[in-house]
Order: C-alpha cells, then sequence, then structure tokens
C-alpha cells in the first residue's frame, strides 16, 4: 500500500518508515500520532501523551484477541504490566484506556514502563529522513528539520514533546483516513507473520464499537425451528423454541472474530454467561453442534425458500447439498476438520476449555 503522493512534499521518506521493522513500536507510534493530531489540531505533542495512547492501541489486541507481537517486543510486556498495575479493564475503548493510564503518572511503576517506549522510537521512526542511530545526533538535527522530516525532538529536564513540520500539517489532516490504513495494513503485514494461523487479524486491531446483532442468524435459526421443531441445547439438553434462546459463538468471537452461520448456534440463554469467551470441549460438544448444524440444513434445503446464510456453509468445503446428504459421521468429520485445528491455535494463544458442570448423554 502506498501513501498518496504530493505536490510539495517529497513522501517517499514518508513510505519507507515501516522498512525494516522488527517489533511493532512504530505502527503504533504513527497511529498515535495521527489520532492525537486529528484530535487536536495542534502540532506540538508531549511524547508521554503519544507513547501512553501506543499503550491504548495495543491493548485491545493483546488483552481480549491475545494477539502475540513477537517475543521481542517490549510492548506486549507493557500492556500486560500496566493493565495489572492499573486494573483498567481490558475491553475497554481507546479512550478509556489513555484517559485511565494518564491518571496514573504519577506512579512512578506506570511511569517506569512508558518511558520503556520513549527511549528509542521516537528516534529510530525519523531514519528514513536523518541516518543516525545517535539519539543526541537525531534530536539536535531533527530541529532543523533536515530533509522536510516530519517532526522535530526537543528534551529537557522537564519535558519531551515532539512538534510537528509545518510542511506535514495539512498533508496529515487531509489524507488522515489513508495513512491510517496504511499503519494498520502494515500493521496487519506484521502480524500476520507472527501469528500465521490466526484467522481475522485485520480485524483484531481495533475494538470495535458495536458488535453486529446477529440478525440475520436468529431469523434463520427461527425459521428452522418453526419448520422442524425445538431443538436442544448442545449443552444443556433444555428445549429451545423459536425467539426463546441465545445466539452461542461455539468458537469464540474474540477468537474467530466472525458470525458465520456454521459457528452459531441455539443455547440456553444462561450459557453465554458462564462460557463467556472460553473454548468448548470438542469430545463434549463437537458432535452434538454438528447434529444441530447438519439438521439445520436438511430442513432449510426442504423448503421452497432460499436462505442465503446457508452459502457460509461452503467455508466448511462442500458444497450445500453434499453436506445435507453425507452420513452424520461423515459430517462430524467434516466439522472436526475445521473446529480442532482452530481450538488448537486459540489453546496455544491461551484460551481456556469450558465444560458446564454437569454434561448429558446422548
Amino acid at each position: 500500500m502506498h501513501i498518496p503522493q504530493s505536490d510539495i512534499l517529497t513522501t517517499a521518506r514518508f513510505g519507507q518508515v515501516f522498512r525494516h521493522t522488527t517489533a511493532t513500536y512504530k505502527f503504533f507510534w504513527l497511529l498515535s500520532i495521527l489520532q492525537i493530531h486529528a484530535k487536536t489540531g495542534g502540532r506540538r505533542m508531549s511524547v508521554w501523551d503519544i507513547v501512553t495512547r501506543m499503550v491504548a492501541n495495543a491493548w485491545y489486541p493483546i488483552h481480549y484477541f491475545r494477539l502475540s507481537f513477537g517475543c521481542g517486543d517490549s510492548l506486549f510486556r507493557i500492556v500486560f504490566e500496566i493493565q495489572r498495575l492499573t486494573l483498567i479493564p481490558i475491553d475497554a475503548t481507546i479512550d478509556e484506556v489513555f484517559a485511565g493510564i494518564k491518571a496514573e503518572w504519577g506512579n512512578a511503576l506506570v511511569k517506569k514502563e512508558l518511558k520503556i517506549l520513549t527511549n528509542n522510537v521516537p528516534y529510530r521512526f525519523l531514519k528514513p529522513w536523518i541516518d543516525t542511530t545517535d539519539d543526541i545526533e537525531m534530536l539536535r538535527r531533527s530541529q532543523s528539520l533536515e530533509n522536510e522530516c516530519l517532526y522535530s525532538l526537543h528534551k529537557t529536564d522537564d519535558d519531551f514533546y515532539m512538534e510537528l513540520n509545518p510542511a506535514w500539517d495539512a498533508y496529515l489532516h487531509a489524507h488522515y483516513g489513508i495513512l491510517t490504513d496504511f499503519a494498520y495494513w502494515n500493521l496487519t503485514l506484521f502480524l500476520q507473520s507472527r501469528n500465521p494461523n490466526v484467522p481475522a487479524i485485520p480485524n483484531k486491531l481495533v475494538r470495535p464499537e458495536t458488535r453486529n446483532p446477529l440478525t440475520r442468524q436468529h431469523k434463520f435459526w427461527d425459521e428452522i425451528i418453526s419448520i422442524g421443531g425445538p431443538v436442544r441445547c448442545i449443552y444443556t439438553n433444555k428445549e429451545l423454541l423459536a425467539d426463546d434462546y441465545d445466539l452461542d459463538h461455539f468458537m469464540p468471537w474474540s477468537f474467530v472474530a466472525h458470525d458465520m452461520i456454521w459457528n452459531l448456534v441455539p443455547a440456553d440463554g444462561s450459557i453465554n454467561s458462564s462460557k463467556s469467551d472460553r473454548l468448548p470441549d470438542l469430545d463434549a460438544y463437537l458432535p452434538r453442534l454438528a447434529a444441530m448444524q447438519q439438521h439445520s440444513i436438511r430442513t432449510a434445503l426442504r423448503t421452497s425458500h432460499r436462505f442465503q446464510i446457508l452459502d457460509d456453509y461452503i467455508s466448511l468445503g462442500f458444497p450445500i447439498a453434499d453436506l445435507a446428504e453425507m452420513p452424520s459421521e461423515r459430517f462430524l468429520e467434516v466439522c472436526r476438520r475445521t473446529f480442532a485445528p482452530l481450538a488448537q491455535i486459540a489453546q496455544n494463544m491461551g484460551f481456556e476449555t469450558w465444560k458446564t458442570v454437569q454434561t448429558w448423554r446422548q
């Protein structure tokens, strides 16, 4: 992905800021600068504000989606340590995390963690413009805006701040969305290489404002129950009627980050709160899930109604009609091929396995 060209700026150096990147710092540094600039409109920014927002931006993908940043990435450890020190909820918004951490700046342990992020990235980010690894020289040369660098650095005993180059001010405002996408695109590529088997990396970088309401999925299951009769919760064996159930993400949404119908099943209303984002025990529950899902496909195909949502099942690797017609043992094996690798990856990422207190026999 390339950034927009400019008639008055040389953007080639900006486009190289993520070359030879070995950690996530630069991605979150740029995102934080762009966000603060867009929010305040000012060119002077406290480095402490920027690194605090870096932690806030990394908060959700680390805590909620459990993405790995790589073994050498200090930001990953810092985010966990600051959450332990501040007790800010793991699903807090970026602004809530930022405000919560800023309120703890007086805490020497919190400030010590943030200080780690002030040591390198403010200087290293400018290397495409100023070719030096000496921080003092980088600071001095940045103040002359050498090669039209993005910002200058200013550090005293009492203050540490950066000031955007006025030449870049209008460009950053005009292209905020594209530059943000540029940072996230490169961050996605970086994280995908460190989480090669994890699904939906792009959907795990930003906390969604709202979750999808699952209206289409509820409508599908309501019609299946209305046509084929009540179904039984795969966890409790409770009989479920149309409009009297919750939809459960069999593999937790915080891992798969999608609402495909093959991963959603009607469940007793008590289950979602107890299961939360833990993994189902496949030995106990996968046969029941497979039986319910194949029942839904067969029921849908018996009607003259065209259920568009059935197309989700193609992800299992077979045409819909083939899934309906195959023996139940074969359908279970198809489901196992899909869910077993996902469960193993999720376990490796730290997701816990869940069982109901009591199970029932089929």
